[in-house]
């Protein structure tokens, strides 16, 4: 089967479209200057395209994997313009993407085996983690499941105000306590509330500051084993949202909360509003820990589930 099979509808297509519009104008403008007036990929040519890699943010590391690749098929081989390059250049990029865990899925779905599913959600403040998990609670009961939130994030009143805010637009439950409050307990709550309401999917947010790392681990690490007093073997997923208009500042973020919990998955926010939606690929290579869900626009349904053949489509179209 072709790695460009069509899994979206049409109109999730044209917003994944949109959203990465910003990234595909810069990075095919400044490769089109790149590559202007030469006959073959020489040095220079890739000198060139590594630069506007990087610059895409991709990561120095994944730049120099495709660079490397592209090396290796074009070394003796001339091209007349734009086209070939960009075909050379899709066909690696998604054979790097093919490599890893990220995006075999196109709808938001839950194991039939798992109930409830609970997803703790971690993250710095301001990279969209309320957002995330609000357009997370719509799509799954969109999709036709029960769905109960955790606001446990106890360190700002906002973050409560937030997900209640969410939580009345979406129609979901939420459970919560007062500013200062233990998180382990809120989550203890969330789960003693999901189980009794009989609940799909539990989306538990939690304290979206990165204060050291042995801090951020104790505090998560207790919130799993008070979750687990009242389900065994949660959470199902920790899901780490990273801002993608940061650029480098994502992949440092990532580094800092897989060092200090077992991160599962990863939502990239932001893609619409920037020219580094380049991240993805480099995050993707480098954690080797799948990204599930992107965020390419404001509305409630502009969270996508990330799939790799459409994103890498939608970036060469």
């Amino acid at each position: 089967m072709s790695f460009f099979k069509r899994i979206f509808s049409s109109e999730k297509k044209e917003t994944l479209d949109k959203g990465l519009e910003k990234t595909k104008t810069t990075f095919f403008s400044k490769l089109t200057k790149a590559i202007a007036g030469k006959s073959k990929v020489d040095d220079e040519v890739l000198d060139n395209l590594e630069e506007i890699l990087v610059s895409s943010d991709v990561g120095v590391e994944t730049t120099l994997k495709i660079i490397k690749r592209i090396e290796t098929r074009v070394s003796n081989d001339k091209y007349l313009g734009t086209e070939e390059l960009n075909q050379i250049l899709r066909e690696e990029i998604a054979s790097l993407l093919s490599e890893t865990k990220s995006g075999e899925e196109s709808e938001f779905k839950i194991p039939a085996n798992k109930k409830p599913y609970v997803i703790m959600v971690v993250g710095v403040n301001g990279v969209g983690k309320t957002t995330t998990i609000g357009k997370l609670a719509f799509q799954f009961k969109k999709a036709g499941y029960k769905v109960v939130l955790g606001a446990a994030d106890t360190f700002r009143a906002a973050a409560i105000d937030q997900l209640q805010i969410w939580a009345d637009r979406v129609g979901v439950p939420i459970v919560k306590q007062q500013m200062g409050s233990d998180p382990a307990s809120v989550a203890f709550d969330t789960l003693q509330s999901a189980v009794a309401q009989n609940a799909d999917v539990v989306i538990i947010d939690t304290a979206g500051r990165l204060h050291n790392k042995v801090g951020l681990m104790n505090e998560l690490s207790k919130v799993k084993k008070v979750m687990q007093k009242v389900v065994e073997e949660t959470p199902n997923d920790v899901l780490l949202v990273l801002d993608g208009s940061t650029g480098q500042n994502a992949f440092e973020q990532a580094k800092q909360f897989t060092a200090a919990t077992e991160v599962t998955c990863l939502a990239v926010t932001k893609l619409d509003g920037t020219a580094k939606g380049g991240v993805v690929i480099g995050i993707s290579d480098q954690f080797q820990i799948p990204v599930k869900y992107i965020g390419v626009g404001e509305g409630i349904e502009d969270l996508q589930v990330f799939n790799k053949y459409e994103f890498v489509d939608s970036f060469f179209k």
